[in-house]
């Protein structure tokens, strides 16, 4: 017997399109919400565009998180719900094929997405997390290259006002400049000209030079009884760019410590409670959510395959549900796991066995209970309420039609 025979291909092609579907389209929905604010963001701080894709990057492990139990789930279950609804689940299941042998190619797929998932939760996300805070302070900072606003006066290091008329050529030439410097002694140096462009400077790279053509120097102190005035063809002025306060070491906040790191500060003694408590919680919940993974194949299965003679989409709707209401219950977890205010194994892992076991249950009824549903309540619950409603927009519509009716009799007769 072969191990991967046709209808493991069939399954393992009804599963592929879905799941990939599904994780575009969910990363693609979480970064482009994402982006607009970053490109707002940046604008504002007058960083480089390049910046909100590299901070884009650094935000999809975090997404992907996410997205990949979503897309494993959706993919699953949009595979048996064709099988089911095209009948061919029955003719499966009576040669003999149980829910067991055809879940075969979901848990390849599931197993190789849990190891994804493990390395992204432990090494890549807590990185790019990092990363990404870093980008954005560095932005905030002026570390990224600000730039100068042209049309107003910019201020740097609260001793030199700088206008810039015009800016052409992405601020390689520069026109109608002018320029204020002061000192400690009250010295001032007022400086206009035609044109000029920034260079940079080999010799401190904490200094930039602003290359001045075709202007005039008026220099005022206080033991001059009069300015003196110059004019120059060249000149260059050198500008003292403002000091960058350095970024933090990685792992400042507990999520961005990697696995080695959790698992040593997590069951050091001689690391502050507060700490130990915030890395414990941050284990548990990372570990729970990977190992959550392998009953979603079960989850999906339970919820795919409708009542008979129905086409019911309301299993999709129920395991999105349940999902991400699982994901937010274990945040909250997490949050008090991390305040000290009980244990992780009592916050996380009660509330997984709990999920486990309702998973376990629904898909037992569909596996083992002949014509058993999961959900069935809730399939005859939405059938009655959406009888109701269709009842009633029937009712609204031949009511209508009466009005209309009576309104152009009235119209006529006069």
């Amino acid at each position: 017997m072969k191990f991967f025979s046709a209808i493991d291909r069939y399954i393992f092609r009804l599963t592929l399109m879905p799941m990939l579907g599904t994780l575009a389209l969910a990363a693609s929905l979480l970064i482009l919400d994402k982006m607009l604010r970053l490109f707002e963001v940046v604008a504002n701080e007058g960083g480089p565009i390049g910046v909100v894709f590299q901070m884009l990057a650094n935000l999809l492990p975090e997404y992907m998180s996410l997205a990949i139990p979503l897309g494993l789930m959706l993919g699953i279950l949009f595979a048996f719900r064709k099988l089911a609804t095209t009948s061919e689940l029955d003719v499966l299941r009576a040669v003999g094929m149980g829910y067991t042998r055809l879940l075969k190619v979901p848990y390849m797929i599931t197993l190789a997405l849990v190891a994804l998932n493990f390395v992204l939760v432990y090494w890549v996300q807590p990185v790019s997390r990092y990363d990404y805070q870093r980008l954005a302070f560095e932005l905030s900072s002026g570390a990224l290259g600000a730039s100068i606003e042209v049309g107003e006066f910019n201020t740097i290091q609260d001793k030199t006002a700088l206008r810039i008329e015009e800016s052409r050529d992405n601020g390689r030439e520069l026109s109608g400049i002018f320029a204020r410097l002061t000192d400690e002694k009250g010295d001032m140096l007022s400086i206009s000209a035609r044109g000029g462009r920034f260079l940079a400077n080999a010799d401190d790279q904490n200094t930039i030079i602003l290359r001045l053509t075709d202007g005039t120097i008026i220099q005022d102190q206080p033991n001059l009884n009069a300015p003196r005035v110059l004019s120059f063809s060249s000149y260059d002025l050198p500008i003292d760019l403002p000091e960058i306060e350095q970024f933090r070491q990685r792992g400042g906040e507990d999520r961005e410590y990697i696995l080695p790191e959790l698992l040593q500060l997590g069951w050091n003694d001689q690391v502050d409670q507060d700490v130990r408590n915030e890395t414990l919680a941050s284990l548990n919940f990372r570990l729970v959510e990977v190992v959550m993974m392998l009953l979603l194949p079960l989850l999906a299965v339970s919820l795919a395959i409708p009542p008979k003679r129905s086409t019911s989409a309301l299993g999709v709707f129920v395991s999105i549900v349940m999902v991400v209401a699982y994901h937010k219950i274990n945040q909250y977890g997490e949050d008090v796991a991390a305040l000290g205010l009980v244990s992780p194994l009592i916050s996380l892992w009660v509330p997984f066995v709990l999920f486990a076991a309702l998973i376990l249950w629904m898909y037992w009824r569909v596996a083992h209970v002949p014509g058993g549903q999961a959900i069935g309540w809730l399939e005859r619950g939405a059938s009655v309420v959406g009888k109701k409603i269709t009842a009633l927009f029937r009712l609204m519509r031949f009511t209508g039609r009466k009005e209309l009716k009576r309104m152009a009799e009235q119209n006529h007769a006069a």
